[in-house]
C-alpha cells in the first residue's frame, strides 16, 4: 500500500518543510534530453557548488555546510517563489528498494529546516554508505515554474554537493 499525503507531510516536517501538496500535472524538468543534472554541461545551464561547499561525508560540520550551500544556491537561482515554496522529489512507497512510486510534493521551507541533519529517510543517499555509516542526503528540488532545478548528490570520491540546472 503506497504512503498518503500525510505520511510524506509527516516524513519531510523534521527537515523544516511544510507539505502542500503532490504535484498531480506532469513535471518537465530543465534537462536536455538524454542528460541527468550531474551530466549535463555549463552550456546546458550547469552549476556547480563553489569549493568550499563541497563536503566530505565524513566532515563533523557536513550538515551546516551542506544546508548553507544548498540555500545559497536555491537562493541565488531562483528555486524558491515569494512563499519559499518549490517542488521535491519524494517516494511515497513503502518498499522503495523494489518498486518505488517517485513523484513531486509541492513543500514549503520554514524559518527552522535542516535536509543534511535531519535523518529523514527520503532524502539519504544511499550511495553514501560506500564511504561511511552516517546519514547523508542526496535530494532533489524544483522551482514551481519548472525552470530551476537542485540536485544534491553524492560524488564517487566520498563528497557530496549541490549543483543548479537552469538553461539561459
Amino acid at each position: 500500500m503506497p504512503l498518503t499525503d500525510a505520511d510524506i507531510a509527516a516524513t519531510l516536517a523534521p527537515a523544516g518543510l511544510l507539505f502542500i501538496e503532490r504535484e498531480e500535472d506532469e513535471v518537465r524538468l530543465p534537462l536536455k534530453p538524454g542528460r541527468s543534472a550531474a551530466s549535463s554541461r555549463r552550456e546546458d545551464g550547469r552549476f556547480d557548488a563553489r569549493p568550499e561547499e563541497v563536503v566530505d561525508v565524513n566532515d563533523p560540520e557536513l550538515a551546516a555546510k551542506l544546508n548553507a550551500g544548498w540555500l545559497r544556491m536555491a537562493v541565488e537561482f531562483g528555486l524558491f517563489n515569494e512563499q519559499r515554496e518549490f517542488l521535491i522529489s519524494v517516494d511515497y512507497s513503502e518498499d522503495p528498494v523494489y518498486e518505488p512510486e517517485q513523484a513531486w510534493a509541492q513543500v514549503r521551507l520554514l524559518e527552522k529546516w535542516d535536509f543534511a541533519g535531519s535523518g529523514v529517510e527520503q532524502f539519504r543517499g544511499h550511495f553514501a554508505g560506500m564511504f561511511t555509516t552516517r546519514f547523508v542526503p542526496e535530494f532533489w528540488a524544483l522551482s514551481l515554474d519548472q525552470r530551476v532545478l537542485t540536485n544534491t548528490t553524492i560524488w564517487g570520491n566520498g563528497t557530496v554537493s549541490t549543483i543548479v540546472i537552469r538553461p539561459a
